[in-house]
């Protein structure tokens, strides 16, 4: 018989359900049970050994195209790094790097020549590697790398050097312990002595015996906040030489005699259309954050159904925590959010797939798809911080026990907000893209020229979707208009609030930047709207999730769960509402007297979730063995 979280889960479960089901199945094997260790070589092995084991079940082959040897399932390999981070941060962040990056780079950057050498290898795991792009010194501003690929047109070579100290590869997952290969990313100069900007080279670092090839100087970074198991290192090189035919060279070539050639002529949009072919690493860490945190309120929610505390007057037994309503306001509306964001990467995930699979993609999809792959990046790695994090005060002493999952969650998900793009940087993006309306080249445009771009921002534009149009307009005919008489509850009313914040906000920065522009430097009038543009940027990112939600609730067939899913996206669109009051009320969005209906909104959803709480957590889908936690079971506690 199917329940209401069979079907809660197949609907949170998208597109790709069926490749959930087959990895929590294979999670459910006993070598994926969670392990709590701080000692890193124990981790890295026990993550080498699970690393194995996935690939021999075929866990790499859809990442990569049929010619290529793969099943060409760009959806489904997305979905199954996501499902891993129910088990292991480490394990997924090991994968991602091996067939996401590493891979990906391969595949996507690099032609015949490279894909007949490296791919098959890649996805057996003959082939271990890495992706060697941040450096000390430079992160988020990959176009400013100092690593350097000088041509030998004699040797018919590329010099590969760090010519600084801050240009060491730094923090690169894979390089202390198992890659034999990197991805290497440098300033490509020819013989001439012209600069081309960063392109992608295969770079071999260690021999069959794990020793540093001459040239290259690798480093363990050993203890970090979490992430025991991912080997990162550092990577120096001093004049190491790889052959001609080792640059990536899909989207520029160097001939024989030092000939540069590139399809692309604009060096940004070069180094951007490059760069956009790997969103899919972009996406995989969002989702995957997005596993951790519903994992996290998984266990803590289970323990508040157990959990009790206090007398209340004529009961005959303490109060479970989830019967205050203050534990319900702390930990529905979070999964409330967890919800909305799965929804959201859903269609992500979707859109990722069609691109990538599809012969000749549409650019500017293309550069929608890597802004919204930022802005969700963003809110569910920020998402999975502040989740795990609840979780863990919730579940009191108890929830710093390394036994019951969610300190190694917290330390494991930490870092996520930092790689695949810092997320105030990602978040910049977001706004950049809504500004300048897709416009080709604002990807590499400086904050001076973004400024004087954006300053002639008309402020209407056209309302991009991720939902079925359809839907949508069916959902704002039934809105009431007037705020002070609509209900708060009424979806219609709810979407529209979402978009008149997003239009109104990215209307009145752009006239600040009209205005500041004026009056100081680019620079200046940029730095001095940065909080305006977050913010903007932030609240069309809240306006696709919630509409992402209701398409969501469109597609449950059960009456019972869409039911249930329209409280839980109440919730949500209201504690978003309620997060961001202020504004609304600044603006007079809000009246004081509406503000606190959206109060006493919350607090009433969170009340008619309350016999829904197991109902909810079971919609997650998480396999019992990935949940597990000794305060869970009372009766294991030994006897004094």
């Amino acid at each position: 018989m199917t329940t209401t979280a069979d079907h809660l889960r197949n609907a949170l479960d998208g597109r790709w359900r069926d490749a959930k089901n087959d990895v929590r199945e294979k999670l459910s094997s006993p070598i994926f049970k969670p392990h709590f260790t701080p000692n890193t070589d124990i981790a890295r092995s026990k993550v080498d050994e699970q690393l194995r084991i996935i690939a021999a079940h075929g866990a790499a082959e859809d990442g990569f195209k049929k010619g290529h040897g793969g099943n060409g399932d760009v959806g489904a390999t997305v979905t199954r790094i996501e499902m891993l981070a129910m088990s292991d941060l480490s394990l997924m962040v090991k994968a991602g790097v091996q067939w996401g990056l590493f891979g990906g780079a391969i595949e996507n950057l690099g032609t015949e020549r490279h894909h007949e050498a490296y791919v098959r290898r890649i996805i057996d795991l003959d082939l271990l590697g890495c992706f060697a792009m941040t450096e000390t010194g430079h992160g988020s501003d990959v176009q400013a790398l100092e690593t350097t690929a000088t041509y030998d047109p004699a040797a018919e070579e590329f010099v590969i050097d760090s010519p600084t100290v801050t240009s060491r590869k730094d923090y690169i997952g894979g390089a202390a312990r198992t890659a034999r290969v990197a991805a290497v990313f440098a300033q490509l100069i020819t013989s001439d002595g012209e600069h081309h900007g960063v392109h992608c080279l295969v770079v071999p670092i260690r021999d069959d015996q794990g020793n540093d090839l001459p040239g290259v100087t690798i480093s363990d970074c050993r203890y970090k906040g979490g992430l025991p198991g991912v080997d990162n290192g550092r990577i120096q090189f001093n004049h190491v030489r790889v052959p001609r035919e080792n640059l990536l060279n899909k989207y520029a070539d160097v001939a024989p005699d030092g000939t540069y050639t590139s399809p692309i002529e604009n060096v940004d949009r070069r180094f951007f259309t490059m760069l956009g072919t790997l969103v899919r690493g972009r996406v995989t860490v969002g989702g995957s954050a997005g596993a951790a945190a519903r994992v996290g309120l998984d266990i803590a929610t289970r323990y508040a159904l157990q959990r009790r505390q206090f007398e209340a007057p004529g009961a005959e037994q303490e109060v479970l925590i989830m019967d205050y309503l203050v534990h319900q306001r702390r930990l529905f509306p979070l999964i409330a959010k967890s919800y909305a964001l799965q929804f959201a990467q859903n269609e992500l995930v979707g859109t990722c797939h069609e691109l990538q699979t599809a012969d000749d993609p549409d650019a500017e999809e293309q550069r929608e798809l890597e802004s919204r792959a930022a802005g969700l990046k963003a809110a569910n790695t920020w998402h999975a911080t502040r989740a795990i994090q609840e979780a863990r005060e919730a579940c009191g002493g108890a929830g710093y026990m390394a036994e019951n999952r969610l300190i190694a969650l917290k330390a494991d998900t930490d870092v996520f907000t930092t790689f695949e793009g810092d997320n105030h940087v990602l978040t910049q993006l977001v706004a950049k893209s809504l500004l300048t309306a897709y416009a080709d080249d604002i990807k590499g445009m400086s904050p001076v020229e973004w400024v004087r771009f954006a300053a002639n921002f008309a402020g209407k534009r056209v309302m991009k979707r991720t939902a079925a149009q359809t839907v949508m307009q069916t959902i704002l005919d039934t809105r009431q208009d007037n705020e002070e008489e609509g209900s708060l509850f009424n979806r219609g009313t709810q979407v529209k609030m979402f978009e008149d914040r997003e239009e109104y906000m990215l209307a009145s920065v752009a006239r600040r930047i009209q205005g500041k522009s004026k009056e100081m430097s680019a620079f200046e009038a940029f730095n001095a709207v940065q909080d305006h543009v977050l913010h903007a940027a932030n609240a069309h990112i809240d306006r696709i999730i919630l509409e992402a939600f209701v398409a969501g609730i469109e597609s449950c067939e059960d009456k019972e769960a869409r039911e249930i899913l329209g409280l839980v996206c109440d919730l949500y669109a209201l504690s978003v509402i309620e997060d961001d009051k202020a504004w609304f009320v600044e603006q007079r969005l809000l009246s004081t007297e509406r503000s606190k209906a959206v109060t006493r909104g919350i607090n009433d959803r969170c009340r008619r979730l309350r016999p829904y709480a197991e109902t909810l957590v079971d919609g997650f889908g998480i396999p019992e063995q990935l949940r597990y936690a000794e305060m869970l079971h009372p009766e294991n506690i030994p006897d004094a």
